[in-house]
């Protein structure tokens, strides 16, 4: 199995059970909870697929992750609630994993295609964030991976390491891998963010202030 396959089952499972834990948060019944693990899950990707130039057609040709990620949806449907608000308590884990997943496999999908590095970073954050922001926009929220801790500049880094050539090998990828989920969870556990400014006076956000 080619390590392009391994990250993508990797970011399947993983977000296609975090699209369906959001869902059930919402209450969704059991058609819904289907969509939104499907669409987290396969979201990015198609995103990428359209801006790099691959046929949309080609979500098809992956059966066998489509059948994983109902697997997936169905399982986390039927967990025992008390395993659920555990699997709660390491969201933030299991959303880096699919996000570092993801992220490398797009680019991993740009290089293949010998696109230059900007569209190797974008192929990388479209498929690392894509199908998250879906999934909040679907579920009624702000999407988190544009308001919360730093979390796209992590598929950023993934990109910018793919498309540069250091990380090609097995072993570079695998490690990127890891580094890329260390720095997110770092950013979660340290709350790491992104300067903001907001246009409400006084508001505790604002970066910057008026003169």
């Amino acid at each position: 199995m080619h390590i392009f396959d391994i990250f993508s089952i990797i970011g399947t499972i993983a977000f296609a059970m975090s699209g369906a834990f959001v869902a059930m948060e919402e209450e969704y019944d059991i058609l819904g909870v289907l969509v939104l693990g499907l669409v987290t899950a396969f979201g990015g990707g198609i995103i990428r697929n359209v801006l790099i130039g691959v046929p949309v057609t080609t979500l098809w040709t992956q059966g066998d992750l489509i059948i994983l990620a109902n697997l997936s949806v169905l399982v986390a449907f039927v967990l025992p609630l008390k395993w659920i608000q555990h699997w709660k308590k390491t969201e933030a884990l299991f959303d880096a994993i699919g996000l570092s997943a993801f992220a490398i496999q797009g680019a991993l999908y740009a290089t293949n295609m010998k696109h230059p590095l900007s569209a190797v970073v974008v192929a990388a954050v479209l498929t690392g964030i894509g199908g998250g922001i879906i999934r909040d926009l679907l579920a009624g929220r702000k999407p988190l991976v544009l308001r919360d801790e730093i979390y796209a500049v992590w598929a950023m880094v993934a990109g910018i390491a793919v498309g540069l050539g250091m990380a090609k090998n097995n072993w570079e990828l695998i490690f990127l891998f890891v580094v890329v989920v260390i720095f997110r969870m770092l950013s979660v556990l340290y709350k790491w963010k992104l300067p903001r400014r907001s246009l409400k006076e006084n508001h505790p956000h604002s970066q910057f202030l008026d003169s």
